[in-house]
């Protein structure tokens, strides 16, 4: 199965907390919590059928804004995969929102991806592209 998101992509931020007595509370940060709850909104959209189960291969890649404030030349090698971001946010972040915010869309559990294959790029219009494959047990 193959899907493409059009939502900028949007790395995990570092979660947190807050206590009450002697209870705490930890949650995601607001920017982290809004990418999730339109990623799964978007999915939720884009496929019917129950969550995947057994084994999980996904091959992501993850298209970043291209930033402004650079020359036409560097804009071009953005564009055309020339030059691909090596700059924060990490790779292994943006996975693992993404892997997160479609648990029980998608897939069953993220516990369940056995195999994937990631790559960052730049892009004038930002999106996340999925192809799935599903081993059943």
């Amino acid at each position: 199965m193959e899907l493409t998101f059009n939502i900028e992509p949007q790395q995990q931020e570092r979660p947190r907390a807050t206590g009450r007595g002697r209870f705490i509370r930890v949650y995601d940060p607001p920017k982290t919590a809004k990418f999730k709850r339109e990623l799964k909104q978007l999915a939720t959209e884009m496929y019917h059928d129950a969550p995947l189960e057994g084994e999980i291969y996904l091959k992501v890649a993850f298209y970043r804004k291209i930033q402004k404030s650079i020359s036409k030349k560097e804009h071009d090698r953005r564009a055309s995969g020339e030059h691909r971001p090596i700059v924060k946010a990490d790779l292994s972040n943006y996975l693992k929102s993404f892997e997160d915010a479609l648990n029980g869309v998608l897939w069953k559990d993220d516990a369940m991806i056995v195999h994937e294959e990631i790559d960052k790029y730049y892009s004038d219009n930002p999106r996340i592209e999925v192809e799935i494959y599903a081993k059943e047990t």
